[in-house]
């Protein structure tokens, strides 16, 4: 299994999308948040109500389609990146998690002169990692088992496909089997056998590299779930 080269360029692209979008994500996401989180900002109802109304009422596949189309990002690695780049549900967590920083610390850095962006950078984020980390979570696991829109947005670049479309094709369609079989044993039950081995090795590869990063992230969660459990 390891000897196709399809997983390895699907093992390429994924981290490509994983990294890139993630971070990409977690801008925009922080960037919508942290303005929702404060008290003072007189745009924040509206906006709330315009992004809540996204979660549960969407344009539909095709509308969705014909706009990356016009877009000019098909069959380029944007395709995987931009379409669904925010989740609104990820926002309003975060925008949760930024509400419990007292408003005194806010009050104490404008006092000395600091701006947005410093207390986003210096207060928020600092005060905010469990929320961050677990919110990353979230992204990089849908970016990593992402393969919709390459079935959708890619069908012209293969060379682009992440490791979940590889993935596919190989359980689904069972192409690349004879490749990876050329120089099993000729008996047709051994011959089975392996084509089966080997579609189990490629499942548990793809998954492996997801579990991993679970325990260097656990303490985080822990911290999440105890924020607010304990009152001083």
């Amino acid at each position: 299994m390891l000897q196709s080269e399809n997983i390895w360029l699907g093992f390429r692209n994924t981290i490509f999308y994983v990294v890139v979008g993630t971070t990409l994500s977690m801008l925009i996401t922080i960037c919508g948040a942290y303005p929702l989180s404060r008290k003072n900002f007189f745009l924040k109802k509206p906006i709330m109500l315009f992004i809540v109304f996204t979660m549960f009422f969407s344009g539909g596949m095709i509308p969705t389609f014909l706009v990356v189309q016009k877009l000019g990002i098909t069959n380029t690695v944007w395709a995987m990146i931009i379409p669904g780049m925010l989740s609104v549900y990820n926002v309003i967590v975060l925008k949760t998690s930024f509400e419990s920083i007292p408003d005194s610390l806010y009050e104490s850095a404008e006092l000395d002169g600091a701006n947005h962006w410093q207390m986003l950078i210096k207060i928020t984020l600092p005060l905010s990692k469990a929320a961050l980390a677990t919110i990353t979570l979230f992204y990089a696991v849908g970016k990593w088992g992402e393969w919709y829109n390459a079935l959708v947005y890619l069908q012209k670049r293969r060379d682009l496909y992440p490791l979940q479309m590889f993935l596919r094709e190989l359980l689904v369609r069972q192409e690349d089997l004879d490749s990876l079989l050329s120089s099993s044993v000729g008996a047709s039950a051994d011959a089975y056998l392996l084509k089966e081995v080997i579609k189990y090795a490629t499942i548990i590869v793809t998954t492996i590299p997801v579990l991993c990063i679970y325990p260097f992230l656990q303490k985080y969660f822990v911290k999440g779930v105890l924020i607010g459990s304990v009152k001083e």
